[in-house]
């Protein structure tokens, strides 16, 4: 297994939110987390992450503990959550370009992959919250890490965007990468597993 959640527990106050969750994933594979509002869907995101400890058990990457080396899991992952993390005052093309000097890639593929190519120039703040979604996802699209941990993705895209974002996920795991999406929605994940929380 590559990703492996080993009886994980989170506490939200005093109350168990989840315990004892165990799952393995191997190389290609998707896993979608399923649930009702408050079930922990986007907490495990988080734990899986890096950025929430749990409370108790592991999460482990090809066998080691991700908690041991945070910055090395850290650069192996993307996390896309419900806030798109835009700055308004810069340009669509701008704002991808912040994230291309961190991790690498080239923006206009990526704005093409998510026919955000002829908003390039306009500021953020003036877009819909379908296309900030899409300007968010377009970072999938910079450069290849294996793990993608997806809050919602779909929240405010159209049907064309969400078919338009098949290709890229069916790509990244054919590349033998790793999806884990929270979701409300059905998604185009073919043969992905499913976790209901």
């Amino acid at each position: 297994m590559v990703l492996e959640a080993r009886d994980l527990a989170c506490l939200r106050g005093e109350r168990a939110v989840f315990a004892g969750l165990s799952f393995g994933l191997p190389a290609g594979a998707a896993l979608l987390l399923t649930g009702a509002n408050g079930a922990g869907k986007s907490t495990l995101l988080r734990i899986l992450a890096g950025l929430l400890p749990p409370a108790e058990g592991a999460v482990l990457w090809r066998g080691e503990d991700v908690g041991a080396e945070p910055s090395a899991h850290a650069a192996r992952l993307r996390y896309v959550s419900h806030q798109d993390a835009l700055k308004p005052a810069l340009t669509v093309a701008e704002n991808l370009a912040l994230f291309a000097r961190l991790w690498g890639g080239a923006v206009m593929p990526a704005l093409e992959a998510l026919a955000l190519a002829p908003l390039a120039d306009l500021p953020a703040r003036v877009l819909s919250a379908g296309q900030r979604r899409r300007l968010a996802l377009a970072r999938l699209v910079l450069a290849p890490v294996p793990l993608w941990l997806l809050d919602e993705p779909t929240t405010g895209l159209d049907a064309a965007s969400v078919e338009r974002l098949g290709p890229i996920l069916a790509d990244h795991r054919a590349r033998g990468g790793i999806v884990v999406a929270a979701t409300h929605l059905p998604l185009p994940l073919p043969d992905a597993r499913e976790l209901r929380l």
